[in-house]
C-alpha cells in the first residue's frame, strides 16, 4: 500500500461534503479521521502540529527536530530504523514527506502492511501551504486551529505589507539569495524562501535560476554569479543543517570581490529554519529579512538570528 499524499489527502477532503464550511467557505474536513498517535518524520510537520495546538498526539518525532522546547524530550525514530521500533510504539499515523517516500518505500510498506497509516506530505509552492496546514490540522482534529494559524499568518504579513509598499519598485535592493555555498546554488524562484525575500520587499537577482527537479533549490553557478555581481545590492545566504556557511566563507570566496555587496560588507545569514520550512515562522524570516534590506524601517529585535558584516 503506498502513502497518501497531500493531493490525494485534498482531493477526499473536497468530496467528503459538497457543502462549505460554516463560516469560511472551505471544504469540510468532517471525513478525514484524526489521528491520536503520531509519529512526525519531517521537523516541518513536528512544528506545524504544536501551532495547531496537537502536541499532546505527539508519541515520536525525528531525530533531526530541534524545535519548539516542548517537544525535545518525546522519543525519536529515524526513517533508517528498523520498522519494528515503530510498530512497538503502536503509533495509529506515521507522518513522512515525498523524499523519505522515495527513498524508503521499504519502511512506508512494512508499516502499512501493520496497519498503521503513512501519509506523506509537503507543499510543492507557497500556494500550497494553506492547504497543507488545514490537512495536518484534519488529521490531528483541529481543523479550527488550522484556520486560525492562517489567519495569523495573513496578519503577520499584511503588518509588514503595510510598511513595504511605500517603497517605489525602482528603490528595492537587489538580492542574490544563496541556499547551498559549496554547490554555489540558490532557490526555485517558487520557493518559500523567494516567497519570502519578495514579501519582505527584495528583488530576486536570480529569477532565470533553473530548479532542481521538484525541489525549493535551483542552480545557479559562479560564473552567473559573478557575472551578476555588480547589480548584487545584498547577499543573502540561508544557515543551517543545509548550509553550514559562515560569513568569512563567502566574504574570502575567491572572486567574490566582483559582488557589489561583499564590496560593500552588505553579507548576511539568516537561519534556514525561518526562510525554508513551510511554518508560522516564515512570518519571522520575511520580518529578518525586511530588516536586513530596510533597517531604518525595521528592527530585527532582541536575540534575532541575522547575522552580517
Amino acid at each position: 500500500m503506498r502513502p497518501v499524499s497531500l493531493f490525494v489527502l485534498i482531493l477526499l477532503m473536497c468530496a467528503s461534503q459538497a457543502e462549505a464550511d460554516d463560516d469560511n467557505n472551505r471544504p469540510s474536513t468532517a471525513m478525514v479521521k484524526p489521528y491520536s498517535r503520531i509519529i512526525s518524520l519531517y521537523s516541518a510537520h513536528t512544528e506545524n502540529l504544536v501551532s495547531l495546538g496537537a502536541a499532546e498526539r505527539l508519541i515520536g518525532i525525528s531525530v533531526s527536530d530541534d524545535y519548539p522546547e516542548e517537544i525535545l524530550s518525546k522519543p525519536r525514530f529515524s526513517y533508517r530504523e528498523d520498522p519494528e521500533k515503530f510498530i512497538a510504539a503502536r503509533p495509529d499515523l506515521v507522518l513522512v514527506r515525498p523524499m523519505i517516500e522515495r527513498s524508503y518505500p521499504q519502511l512506508l510498506s512494512k508499516l502499512s502492511q501493520a496497519g498503521i497509516a503513512v501519509i506523506s506530505l509537503q507543499p510543492n509552492s507557497v500556494e500550497e501551504i494553506f492547504d497543507y496546514w488545514r490537512v495536518l490540522g484534519a488529521l490531528a482534529g483541529r481543523p479550527r486551529a488550522a484556520e486560525k494559524m492562517i489567519a495569523s499568518f495573513q496578519h503577520g504579513l499584511g503588518r509588514i505589507h503595510d510598511v513595504i509598499r511605500a517603497i517605489p519598485a525602482e528603490q528595492r535592493p537587489r538580492v542574490y539569495f544563496e541556499s547551498i555555498h559549496k554547490k554555489m546554488k540558490t532557490f526555485a524562484p517558487c520557493s518559500i524562501a523567494i516567497f519570502a525575500l519578495e514579501q519582505a520587499g527584495g528583488v530576486n537577482v536570480a529569477r532565470d535560476a533553473h530548479q532542481v527537479r521538484q525541489t525549493n533549490i535551483a542552480d545557479y553557478g559562479k560564473e552567473r554569479i559573478l557575472a551578476n555581481g555588480a547589480g548584487i545590492d545584498v547577499f543573502i545566504a540561508q544557515q543551517g543543517r543545509m548550509n553550514p556557511v559562515d560569513l568569512e566563507t563567502i566574504m574570502d570566496e575567491p572572486g567574490f570581490l566582483a559582488v557589489k555587496a561583499v564590496r560593500d560588507g552588505r553579507v548576511f545569514l539568516v537561519d534556514e529554519r525561518l526562510v525554508s520550512r513551510p511554518t508560522l515562522r516564515i512570518v519571522e524570516g520575511v520580518r529578518q529579512l525586511s530588516s536586513i534590506l530596510y533597517p531604518e524601517l525595521f528592527c530585527a529585535g532582541k536575540g534575532g538570528n541575522i547575522h552580517g558584516r
